[in-house]
């Protein structure tokens, strides 16, 4: 079998994986394919706080994990009760300007607590009209880690493979729900292998790959990749990546021309594996500090990411290496410039990004070369989302700047709905689902 044959198999795989998830659901914070890419028909252009919405539902805890859509269900995690603070000075994780809305806090007033009386909610709403399903209480258990103003042990995003739904903590405790939010398997990992021990807490997402759970646990203490049956939560993989490396991005699968590759972004480098076996593939890129976004590709097999932290790097790189690519497969690298927090988005041969003082860089994702940048506005946290023609931005000071997707920089509409938007939103059936500090909002009608 030729290795384009291997490729289109691979694709094929994922296609169909989405299908049976349904042509309408968003099961992971990365989106269906894990490249934020909305393949439905026409997508909202214009709203505000009160009009262009199917509904507005005010939330019980607190989080800045993005909502996911399976079937008619919009899920997501929370924390109810205060965490602990870390002492001393907390990071700007992106930088406000004058803004001193761009700063606040968890809920707009935090305070640190005990730790005492935690409980993470996994809540889920009806996708038709925002009342409440069902929720899931579990109260914290185990160390606690101290978090930042604008973090909490509630930041991984839930994941769902069509039948489950799976929640990760800051605690490293898991559990694996049905549809009706009933227990169907948990897991305590910071018992079962070791202390989630990771400056300002644990943020990484659980990862579906075929009848896998796969978890990038990359922490001081001893860092490792978990894949665990996604009906019984048993190992069915471990790797381990040694001591002193920490992560706090979610790793990817994608389609590679020499079979699925799950790329995985860490302070040390960038690291792939064979999501089936847990075999190391290939590594690429130099140290960096704060890793936070993740990867994407493009149909051709090649790979998009920066690194995080400041103005890291970005750079495009082949699949299908073995060992060290930095030589062999890197097709061009930037050195500066990319997001912090926020991660790439590809599109219609295109890179996207949006950083945290409103500067919006397009590059040539063929080349590297920059397209168009322009200061926007805004504080840019959550990551974009493209589909219908457009690409979409979404600050924390909760206006949403849509673009037309292209080569100059035209903006269709400014939309504000007053409220802080920290989290990546989904998208499903027509509408935007947007986590905000206080509620879970639905755009489009």
């Amino acid at each position: 079998m030729t290795t384009r044959s291997i490729y289109v198999l691979g694709l094929c795989l994922v296609l169909f994986w989405n299908a049976v998830l349904g042509a309408e659901d968003w099961p992971h914070w990365r989106g269906p394919d894990g490249r934020r890419i909305v393949h439905e028909g026409a997508l909202p252009t214009e709203w505000g706080p009160n009009e262009g919405l199917a509904w507005r539902t005010p939330l019980r805890g607190l989080g800045v994990s993005s909502p996911i859509v399976v079937e008619d269900l919009v899920v997501l995690t929370s924390q109810v009760g205060r965490g602990r603070l870390r002492a001393g000075g907390h990071p700007t994780l992106v930088r406000g300007g004058p803004d001193p809305e761009g700063e606040l806090p968890l809920g707009g007033t935090r305070l640190s607590g005990d730790g005492d009386d935690v409980v993470f909610l996994v809540s889920a709403f009806h996708r038709d009209e925002g009342s409440v399903a069902w929720e899931y209480a579990l109260s914290a258990e185990g160390a606690q880690p101290e978090a930042h103003q604008k973090h909490n042990m509630a930041s991984p995003s839930a994941a769902s493979d069509g039948e489950r739904v799976y929640a990760w903590f800051a605690t490293g405790q898991l559990v694996a729900l049905d549809l009706r939010g009933r227990l169907v398997w948990s897991r305590h990992l910071a018992r079962d292998y070791g202390p989630f021990e990771i400056v300002w807490g644990h943020s990484s997402s659980p990862t579906i790959y075929a009848d896998l759970v796969v978890l990038q646990c990359d922490h001081e203490s001893g860092a490792y990749l978990l894949a665990l049956d996604r009906r019984t939560g048993e190992e069915r993989w471990k790797v381990d990546r040694g001591t002193g490396l920490r992560s706090f991005s979610t790793p990817t699968v994608i389609a590679g021309l020499a079979g699925d590759e799950l790329v995985v972004n860490a302070s040390q480098r960038l690291d792939a594996y064979d999501p089936a076996t847990g075999e190391w593939l290939w590594s690429a890129g130099e140290p960096n500090q704060y890793p936070v976004p993740a990867a994407t590709y493009d149909d051709n097999g090649t790979v998009y990411t920066s690194r995080g932290h400041r103005a890291g790097p970005y750079m495009a790189i082949r699949s299908g290496g073995r060992g060290d690519v930095g030589e062999t497969h890197v097709a061009w690298r930037v050195s500066t410039g990319a997001p912090y927090i926020s991660s790439l988005l590809y599109f219609d041969g295109l890179l996207y990004m949006a950083n945290g003082n409103g500067i919006i860089t397009v590059v040539d994702a063929e080349t590297g070369r920059r397209v168009w940048q322009d200061r926007l506005g805004g504080i840019f946290s959550a990551s974009p989302i493209a589909g219908d023609g457009k690409v979409y931005l979404f600050s924390e000071t909760g206006e949403t700047i849509v673009l037309e997707a292209g080569r100059a920089p035209t903006v269709l509409m400014r939309n504000h709905l007053n409220e802080r938007v920290v989290s990546s939103p989904a998208v499903s059936d027509g509408r935007i689902f947007i986590r905000t500090d206080r509620s879970l909002v639905a755009v489009g009608q």
